[in-house]
Order: structure tokens, then C-alpha cells, then sequence
């Protein structure tokens, strides 16, 4: 009898094939006592080496079968194996408690995580490492059933983790599902990048799943059918078919401004975080780089990044477009994302990320700033300072940056003069400000995932929020605002996050004015696709009725009935 699950879409496209079950993220029991704590804490020791090998290898065969952008996650967690703190911690709750090296693992995991702010999403991510790896270090310790996959199949687990997503082979594994889970977890993120079909969250799929059982994945609509009827495989296989066509026809609009049905001129750019995916911008259709994630060239070195290799870096990145812009955000760190060399960690304080931290580290904001002045010249740039909460700090931030230009020219270097300055929109505070912070940057961008987050003081990865939901009235109301606030003062605004790749969200957005959509490479061209369908003037009445709503269930359904009527087809 089929069995119909409904979860969060994480990553798109329709496969058919039979369930392969892992056992991957199933508690253990929790505080088992144990007569012989050495034993215990040679197991432990044993694991701690197994683990890291074995993270190695499939750092190894991840970059192979998908490319360097996977590693960084991984790297994260050999880190944590190769530092003494996590270790020792568990060694000693063997011995005080007396419990088995597996249950240690568990309560150290705990003290550890109670200790990292989980909702900032670089609090987040190394909470995840760190729940990655002890759930490998758990593996080690436990009786295991053979779980090596053998045929193309779609996973079930009851979670994932980044580690366990870059081991997948991609000539296997054909979907995934999930209990556990929300869309912006970075897991779902790599299965995104990665092109597999991925829907996470649905509670109950390990319990329902059986080996070899027959399963639907619709990644698009975030679907399941176990034990699906022959007449649900025959729709199924015809909605693949016509999804593989689609992917195809996108080709059509790689190259082609995007426009909107009645002549509005909207610009869709690259969300880019690795230099190899600057390999994959032309055949993308992007029109620019919406949101460089500089911070990437410092968390896996292990020495300070110099001024020259930074240059090296961004005229990469500004070569890489060079017809249009290129926004390179200054690098996102803090307390709980610092570079692995010359900063010592403090995973805690939540108030020290984005410009607050930098302002902190003068040295390391100067140098940045130093090296996107070096390399404006070889394109079109714009700077962004992240997670900008105070006009104080943005003006501290571009006198400090009107300085390192001074000092440059004075040095006899060349800087573009056609350099624009502007901040994220990432808090209830910004909102608030916008139109203050517009007399002073050139340009915003929305960072729809923490500003969504914020709005709604709960963490954006949690599947079991209710209340983490991009079509609400007050979310679209924060962005209405920002808009507005920008346009006022000839300013221009992008949207990037998850929010931005939303079927549902872009045509609010669209209509309320903004100019620009930054989104991940895949999601590029299936935009500028949707928005040539669309007219802003007739989108303009369904802006003001969901405005008036009063939740996002009543958003979703207008907005649905009004692109059914309305959408080309």
C-alpha cells in the first residue's frame, strides 16, 4: 500500500528507485556504566584515529567526485579530531563517570554544543561539525550491520551530515531522505550543490522505509511515496521526463538579459563561496556576482592570509565577470567562524560577528579592504560589510576604507573609481534604520536567512519551527520596507538567501521593486526564465492583498491561485 510523506523540498528533481536504509544519526543508549574505564578509553583513542583516516579519504574522494567546494565542511571537523580539547574532554568523563566510551562521546558532545550560540548560522555549521563527529566516532564504537551501498538506491536516514553527504558515491546515490532536517541545514545546501534530489524532514521516513522498497523522491514540491501504485510510477516518470526537458530549455536564456513581461529590467547573479565555482559563472547565465563569500580563503589556511594573495583572489573574481558587477562581501567571521591561524576561538559570544568583529580586528578588516582596492581595477566592484547593525559602525567601516584609499594612492597604487560601498540587511535593526543607512551606502542586500531568523527569534534549520517562514506578512512587510527605503534615496537592492530561490517569494518581491536576485548557480537560469513570464504591473494588487494578511498559509494560497491564472505556460 503506498504510503504519501510530505517533507521540506531541499534540493530539486523527480527519481524513482528502490530505498537503500541507513542506521546513520539513531541514538545510543545514553549512560552506560562500565567496569574497565582503560579499555574504554583505549576504544575511544582507536576511534579518534579510524575517524580521522577515514575523514581523510573521503575528503579525498569527495573533491574527485565533486570538486574542492565540498571540502571545507569536512576539513572543519578534522580540526576538531586533530585538537586535543574535544578528546580529552570525553577521556575524562570515561573515567570520572565511569560510562563506555560511547556514552562519554554523547555527554561531551552536549557540554560541547551548550557552549556554541546555534543561532547564528556559523554557530550553527560548527555545531554540526561537531555533532558530525561524534556521531562517525560513535560508528566506530558500535557493532555495525553492512550499510555499504552497492546499487543506485535513495537513502533513508534519519539525518545527514555534511561528511556523510560527500561520501555518497554520485553514480549511487540517486535521492535522499530524511527524518530530521530543515531546507537552509548545510547538509541540504551540499545536496543542492551536489544536483541530488533531496527531501528532508518528514519525521517518519526510517519508520515507514524498508530495504529495497521502491520510492518516489519529488524534490520539487518535497514529496515521498513509498510503495508507490504502478499508476503514481507512470506520473512520476512522465514528470522526470518533462523536468529533464525543462533543464535542458533553460540553455535558451543563458545569455539573454533578463526582462519581465512588460519591459522591467531585473538583474539575476551568482552566489559564489569557492574560486572553482567561478569556472561554472558563464555556462550559469549570471549577470554578475550578487554575493562572494570572501571568508572561505580564511578558515581552512594555516597561515595568515597576506594582502597579495587576497588581490590575487578577488581580481580572480572580478576577471571572472567582466561585463558585469562583482559584489565581494568583506569576510562573514566571529566568534564562532575565525581563521584557523593568528585568532584565538571563542565560540560563545554570539554579539561578535560581521562588522562588530571586525571592527575589533582594525588589522584584518584594514588588509581586506587594502586588497579589494588593489584589485577594483580589474573590474567592476562592490564591497559589502556584513551583519550591519549601527550607523556608527558604518560609518566607522567607510572612514577606515576612505583611508586605506588615500594611503594606497599616496603609494602610488591604482584604485577603480567607480567603487561601490554597501551593507546586508540582516536584522530587525537594519530594517528599522533602512532608510538612514540608504543616505550612506551605495547599494543593500537582503540577507533573507538571517534576517527571517532574527525576526522570529528562532534558528533557521530547525525543521520543527513553525514559524521560520519566508511568505510571512512580517517578513515581507521587513522587505517591503528596505526596498522602499532604498529607492528613495537612488539606491539599488539585491535579495539573496534562501528567500530568493523561493517560487513563491520571487514574484512578491519582483513586485515590490527589488533589482537584483543573487542565487546559487543551479537556480539561475530557472529564475530568469519565471521572471520574463511575469508582469510587475499586474503583480502590483496581489502585493497589497497578501500585505494585509495575517499569515503565511494565506500568502502561499493567493500567491499559488494568482500565478495559476496569470503565468504563461
Amino acid at each position: 500500500m503506498a504510503k504519501l510523506l510530505n517533507g521540506i523540498a531541499a534540493s530539486g528533481g523527480i527519481v524513482i528507485a528502490p530505498v537503500h536504509l541507513l542506521s546513520y544519526g539513531k541514538p545510543p543508549v545514553k549512560d552506560q556504566k562500565t567496569t574497565d574505564v582503560n579499555h574504554e578509553v583505549e576504544r575511544l583513542h582507536d576511534s579518534f584515529r579510524i575517524t580521522a583516516a577515514e575523514l581523510e579519504q573521503i575528503i579525498q574522494q569527495a573533491t574527485r567526485n565533486y570538486g574542492k567546494q565540498i571540502k571545507e565542511p569536512l576539513e572543519q571537523q578534522l580540526v576538531i579530531l586533530r585538537d586535543w580539547e574535544f578528546p580529552a574532554l570525553i577521556g575524562r568523563l570515561i573515567v570520572s563517570q565511569k560510562i563506555t566510551a560511547i556514552s562519554a562521546i554523547e555527554n561531551g558532545l552536549a557540554t560541547t554544543l551548550a557552549k556554541i550560540d546555534q543561532t547564528t548560522r556559523t554557530g550553527h555549521r560548527l555545531a554540526i561539525a561537531y555533532q558530525d563527529v561524534a556521531q562517525r566516532l560513535i560508528t566506530h564504537l558500535q557493532p555495525q550491520k553492512n550499510e555499504q551501498l552497492d546499487h543506485r538506491a535513495i537513502v533513508v536516514s534519519h539525518e545527514v551530515s555534511p561528511s556523510l553527504v560527500a561520501s555518497f558515491n554520485p553514480q549511487l546515490v540517486a535521492g535522499l531522505i530524511t527524518d530530521n532536517g530543515g531546507a537552509t541545514a548545510h547538509s541540504a545546501l551540499l545536496t543542492a550543490e551536489l544536483g541530488i534530489p533531496a527531501v528532508v524532514g518528514t519525521k517518519t521516513a526510517t519508520q515507514i522505509a524498508q530495504e529495497d522498497m521502491v520510492a518516489i523522491i519529488d524534490g520539487e514540491h518535497g514529496k515521498v511515496i513509498f510503495q508507490p501504485t504502478p499508476q503514481e510510477i507512470d506520473h512520476y516518470q512522465q514528470l522526470a521526463a518533462q523536468y529533464q526537458q525543462q533543464q535542458q530549455s533553460l540553455g535558451a536564456y543563458r545569455d539573454l538579459a533578463t526582462v519581465t513581461a512588460d519591459d522591467n529590467r531585473v538583474h539575476v547573479a551568482a552566489n559564489i563561496a569557492l574560486p572553482d565555482e567561478l569556472n561554472q559563472l558563464v555556462k550559469s547565465g549570471a549577470e554578475g556576482i550578487g554575493l562572494y563569500r570572501s571568508e572561505f580563503l580564511f578558515l581552512n589556511v594555516d597561515h595568515r592570509v597576506t594582502e597579495d594573495e587576497q588581490v590575487a583572489n578577488y581580481k580572480a573574481a572580478l576577471l571572472a565577470m567582466p561585463h558585469d558587477r562583482v559584489v565581494i562581501r568583506v569576510q562573514d567571521l566571529g566568534a564562532d567562524k575565525q581563521p584557523r591561524f593568528g585568532q584565538e576561538r571563542n565560540v560563545k559570544l554570539f554579539s561578535q560577528r560581521g562588522l562588530r568583529w571586525l571592527l575589533k580586528q582594525e588589522p584584518i578588516l584594514r588588509t581586506q579592504l587594502r586588497a579589494l582596492l588593489r584589485a577594483s581595477v580589474y573590474g567592476h566592484l562592490g564591497i559589502m560589510f556584513p551583519f550591519v547593525t549601527t550607523i556608527d559602525e558604518f560609518q566607522r567601516a567607510l572612514a577606515i576604507l576612505d583611508q586605506e584609499r588615500r594611503l594606497l594612492e599616496e603609494q602610488g597604487h591604482a584604485v577603480a573609481n567607480n567603487v561601490e560601498v554597501g551593507m546586508m540587511i540582516e536584522t530587525p535593526a537594519a530594517v528599522l534604520m533602512a532608510d538612514q543607512f540608504a543616505k550612506y551606502a551605495d547599494f543593500f542586500s537582503i540577507g533573507s536567512n538571517d534576517l527571517v531568523q532574527y525576526l522570529f527569534a528562532e534558528d533557521r534549520t530547525d525543521s520543527s519551527n513553525q514559524h521560520y517562514v519566508a511568505l510571512n506578512p512580517a517578513v515581507l512587510r521587513a522587505i517591503k520596507q528596505v526596498i522602499q527605503a532604498a529607492h528613495a534615496e537612488g539606491k539599488w537592492i539585491s535579495l539573496c538567501g534562501e528567500m530568493a530561490t523561493l517560487k513563491l517569494a520571487q514574484p512578491l518581491v519582483l513586485a515590490m521593486g527589488i533589482d537584483e536576485f543573487s542565487l546559487p548557480l543551479p537556480a539561475i537560469l530557472p529564475l530568469k526564465q519565471r521572471l520574463q513570464n511575469l508582469s510587475v504591473r499586474q503583480l502590483q494588487p496581489l502585493v497589497k492583498q497578501v500585505l494585509m494578511m495575517e499569515n503565511d498559509d494565506e500568502v502561499a494560497e493567493v500567491v499559488n491561485k494568482w500565478l495559476r491564472r496569470h503565468q504563461k505556460k
